[in-house]
């Protein structure tokens, strides 16, 4: 997912840097509209699990301290050792379609301001 964000950004980075007509403008907009749903849908998908991890890992973590048993903290720090790269993904969808609502913007003035979706 990371790599089609990345890529999709750099189209549209090339595609803002060339000139357009105004119906290019709009068809690339409804392209961007799709994909931001898209793209929020994978959003919203990774931030429950990524609350979830993170609340296992915090349930795991006062079982530890309450028992005090090694076993229960080492699957306190497994669940941690997830936690972190969902973060540093959910991190970086939220980020990725914060841009894509600011080119979806600025589109949106390059079309003429008229939104036809």
């Amino acid at each position: 997912m990371t790599k089609q964000i990345r890529e999709y950004l750099e189209h549209l980075r090339l595609f803002l840097d060339g000139e357009h007509s105004r119906e290019e403008y709009v068809q690339e907009m409804k392209r961007l509209h799709v994909r931001i749903g898209f793209f929020s849908h994978e959003r919203m998908i990774h931030m429950f699990i990524m609350l979830a991890y993170a609340i296992f890992f915090l349930m795991t973590l006062f079982m530890a301290l309450i028992h005090g048993s090694i076993g229960i903290y080492v699957l306190a720090l497994l669940f941690l050792v997830l936690l972190v790269p969902y973060i540093k993904h959910y991190y970086f969808l939220e980020n990725s379609v914060q841009k894509m609502y600011l080119i979806y913007n600025k589109l949106e003035q390059l079309s003429g301001g008229e939104n036809e979706l």
